[in-house]
């Protein structure tokens, strides 16, 4: 063989390993990942729990990355303690080892079955999880294929001098090989796919087993090192917690498995004669002793995690995003979810603006209503990240249901951020208006216009819940609001026609005013239930495509 072309089979061949490790993940993210993300949740109540579902998730998912994300969304939200966290990320670096462990074995003929039979559920269009579990199963089969032909090419070369010259200065400095394997992983963003590809190296005697076992260490530095470079971005010094600890446990292992590589490595080599497995069972030996030597050791590591990284003071900038993760974005669950929760904080957003010009309206205070207009800065630049990050989420990695869920988000807050112009642009100017030119409204009309200001709040705070929810009932009750707001500008058109045939000039001024204020609300309304209710009802076959009698018969 010519050597540039194998080089580019080694390459090829690698690529296709990393892809079939990447078809594994999404199809179980498909299929599992909502309930997998569920179960997570409710288990982590102690320590002990979170060790065995941080394992079991991972083991399914094939991904410790995928896991400590949801984990860090978890704790950064208050929603479980640091130290059932920190327990949760032992137990998924343990769970990623176990595929490697099935892996190693000699099952490499089961290939093509398993690529037949994913190919078979894959195209089956009657069952999303039959769909997806046929990708898992065809990458499944394309690792093994992967893995046999890197052997098969490796085999041929095991004796180049050029690679047996890189190979020893491997050998004689074992830190090289460290960060050689977390460079390799850090790149991959998959452990799992470097450590079969140094077995497959040390099964044909290109590396030594010292320099494969510190090539696997490297690996487990690697996929311990993407989650906080990834994180270093967020805003909350919280969210870096988990990722920080996950770093210092592999950090102290790797230091004590690197002082006493020696004698590990004639122990492995003693228990295992077969180099490639010997890696395997090295992998698994080095996460299951460090999650022993730091499992009664979580509470002091977070509390140094919590000095090291304190709670962050309430953010000065309201528009700035905290929960738009650039590292979920490789796991779309999580990524949709931390795209929900900042879309939550729109609402929040608008309602703020929604009070302010309640008591606007009612004090007249022009400087109040002034402030309240920037509030529609706030929801612009939100809306803009939110949007910016859902559409950098690659959609070929999306199920229907995550779909329509992203469908659904960028939904929401197109409408919310539309209502926050409307009062920006039309109710706060209007406000204005009355308050400049001494305009009075009628106390009854005022009266009316307070509570229907409420009422939009109210409406606000329904949809907000619904948008979580996805309940139909609470989906026809905000769209049943639309009516009241109709009513209200019926009446009001009625009253401005009477006054403007008798009346004062300055009386027919208030009254046309008070007929825009409702006008502006019933638009503002109808942005709240388009944003929520909609969907909703859409979805279950209760909105109707037009209010026209007969139409879409």
């Amino acid at each position: 063989m010519i050597f540039p072309a194998t080089l580019v089979d080694l390459a090829g061949f690698i690529a296709l390993l990393l892809w079939g490790t990447h078809m594994v993940q999404t199809g179980v993210q498909r299929a599992f990942g909502p309930r997998l993300k569920t179960i997570l949740g409710h288990a982590m109540a102690n320590r002990g729990r979170a060790f065995l579902a941080g394992l079991g998730v991972t083991t399914l998912l094939q991904s410790s990355t995928a896991t400590g994300l949801m984990v860090t969304g978890f704790a950064a939200g208050g929603l479980v303690a640091l130290v059932p966290a920190l327990s949760a990320m032992l137990g998924a670096n343990v769970g990623s080892t176990l595929i490697v462990q099935v892996l190693s074995l000699d099952i490499a003929a089961l290939s093509p079955a398993l690529i037949l039979v994913g190919v078979l559920m894959f195209r089956r269009d009657s069952s999303t999880q039959t769909h997806d579990l046929g990708r898992v199963l065809i990458g499944l089969g394309l690792m093994l294929l992967a893995l046999h032909q890197l052997i098969d090419l490796m085999h041929d070369y095991d004796d180049a001098p050029s690679l047996r010259l890189l190979m020893g200065s491997i050998v004689t400095l074992p830190l090289l090989a460290v960060l050689i394997g977390a460079g390799l992983t850090w790149a991959a963003h998959s452990s799992v796919a470097v450590v079969l590809l140094v077995m497959s190296m040390a099964a044909n005697g290109v590396v030594p087993p010292n320099a494969a076992f510190a090539l696997v260490l490297g690996a487990n530095l690697g996929t311990a090192i993407n989650p906080l470079l990834e994180g270093a971005t967020a805003g909350d010094p919280t969210a870096r917690r988990v990722p920080l600890g996950n770093l210092l446990t592999r950090l102290a292992g790797i230091a004590v498995a690197l002082a006493a590589l020696g004698p590990i490595g004639r122990f492995m080599v003693t228990l295992q004669p077969d180099d490639a497995l010997a890696v395997a069972y090295f992998h698994t030996l080095f996460n299951l002793s460090t999650a022993v030597l730091f499992f009664p050791l979580l509470g002091p590591l977070a509390r140094l995690l919590c000095r090291l990284l304190p709670d962050q003071k309430a953010p000065a900038d309201p528009s700035r995003p905290l929960y738009l993760d650039p590292a979920a974005k490789e796991t779309p669950i999580v990524a949709l979810g931390g795209a929900a929760r900042e879309t939550l904080r729109l609402a929040d957003a608008l309602e703020a603006m929604l009070a302010g010009a309640r008591d606007g309206l009612r004090s007249g205070d022009r400087r109040l209503i002034a402030e309240t207009r920037r509030g529609d800065d706030v929801l612009d630049r939100l809306n803009l990240a939110i949007r910016a990050y859902l559409t950098s989420i690659d959609t070929e990695e999306l199920g229907p249901h995550d779909l329509r869920r992203m469908e659904e988000i960028l939904a929401f807050a197109m409408n919310i951020e539309q209502a926050g112009d409307i009062i920006d642009r039309q109710l706060l100017p209007h406000a204005s208006k009355r308050a400049k030119r001494g305009l009075s409204i009628p106390r009854e009309q005022e009266d009316e216009l307070i509570a229907l200001m409420d009422r939009l709040i109210g409406n606000l705070r329904t949809a907000a819940s619904l948008f979580m929810t996805e309940d139909p009932r609470a989906a026809r009750l905000l769209a049943d609001e639309k009516v009241a707001f109709r009513d209200a500008e019926a009446r009001a058109t009625r009253l401005n026609v009477t006054r403007l045939r008798a009346g004062p000039q300055l009386a027919m001024q208030a009254n046309a005013l008070y007929l825009d204020l409702l006008r502006d609300m019933k638009q503002i309304n109808s942005h709240i239930v388009a944003a929520a209710a909609y969907p909703v009802l859409e979805r279950s076959g209760a909105l109707l495509t037009s209010r026209v009698a007969g139409a879409g018969r």
